[in-house]
């Protein structure tokens, strides 16, 4: 069985899983794109068909599933309308803007009995997949707390928010984009679901952007804590190893590992490398190496469908990630920690 699949969006991400279907992933098949001004130019480079509108993408007998990377903000009325075209539906993070949208898309999904999957390409990283292998197989023992945070210039997100308007919103917007990301590998790598969420967020900079640095403690159900910390408005320069770093603290052992350099594993016999990251370009939508990650999800959401299983990230997974940034947006404006699930 072939997986048809069309693309909805025609920026960074949607040229980034067009390459990812057209030459890395198997029994995958890119069809059609449509939405955004830059489609029939991604059109013609793949040789596929450009669609005038989502409406119509989702109603083409040849596509069996969709990859929205259009902005957040119009994800559930796409998913809605894909679901209803029983289409299966990769979705990029975040999720959605809120958790209440994230529902309607797991909503509507359940009721057409198509798949739902959420983009969380750093969990198909070579460093964070084998820091999962390494928790998984018992090497720290049970995880106690872990630390994770990704750190920014301002020269990189100010211009980003510039080219992105829908960044700008205060409830989401490029803090929930980036946040997302870190919220999810922490619940991931720790293994539980979290309770309470108490965060800090607020801009430094006098650029206006809201909610570029945050700082955020997470208590989990099985008792683990966790601390996230992003900054996105560094003076000019920013910190070695920085941009996705991680120490996971477990009872016989201890994780150093960044998604872009390196990971390291701490016993009672010292410290061992266990495996460095080949260098990237993340700016480059074509680099074989940065693509990595995106194949490896996309055969995953491919695979799923082909043989009926559950995906590996679920809507579940994207809601939740959703649901810790939102409260620590709502932990921050009231002063008090936020009990989950909202």
């Amino acid at each position: 069985m072939t997986v048809r699949i069309g693309i909805i969006g025609s920026g960074f991400m949607a040229h980034t899983y067009a390459e990812v279907l057209t030459r890395y992933t198997q029994h995958g098949q890119l069809v059609a794109v449509a939405g955004g001004r830059r489609a029939p130019g991604l059109a013609e480079q793949y040789g596929i068909q450009a669609e005038p509108t989502v409406g119509a993408l989702v109603a083409r007998d040849d596509v069996d599933a969709v990859i929205i990377t259009s902005p957040e903000q119009a994800r559930l009325a796409q998913t809605r309308l894909a679901a209803e075209a029983g289409k299966h539906v990769l979705a990029e993070k975040p999720m959605a803007p809120s958790v209440a949208e994230c529902d309607g898309m797991i909503q509507a999904c359940e009721a057409a009995g198509v798949t739902l999957m959420i983009i969380q390409s750093q969990r198909y990283r070579g460093v964070h997949r084998r820091a999962k292998d390494l928790i998984t197989s018992g090497r720290i023992g049970a995880v106690r707390e872990m630390r994770i945070w990704s750190l920014f210039s301002a020269d990189w997100s100010v211009p980003v928010v510039r080219d992105r308007p829908w960044y700008n919103d205060p409830d989401a917007g490029l803090f929930m984009s980036q946040t997302v990301h870190n919220f999810d590998t922490l619940r991931w790598l720790v293994g539980s679901d979290a309770r309470r969420v108490y965060a800090h967020v607020r801009s430094y900079g006098g650029h206006g952007i809201p909610n570029l640095s945050c700082a955020a403690l997470v208590e989990f159900e099985s008792g683990a804590t966790g601390q996230v910390w992003v900054n996105m408005e560094l003076p000019g320069q920013t910190f070695p190893d920085s941009q996705f770093h991680s120490q996971v603290v477990g009872d016989t052992g201890l994780l150093d590992l960044d998604g872009y350099t390196h990971l390291d594993l701490g016993t009672a016999d010292g410290w061992q490398r266990v495996w460095e990251q080949p260098p990237f370009d993340p700016l480059n939508p074509l680099d074989p190496v940065r693509l990595e990650s995106f194949t490896l999800q996309n055969q995953a959401f491919i695979d799923s469908i082909r043989l009926g299983q559950p995906p590996q990230v679920s809507g579940r997974d994207g809601r939740a990630a959703v649901e810790l940034a939102e409260a620590a947006l709502l932990s921050s404006r009231t002063g008090k920690p936020v009990d989950l699930p909202l």
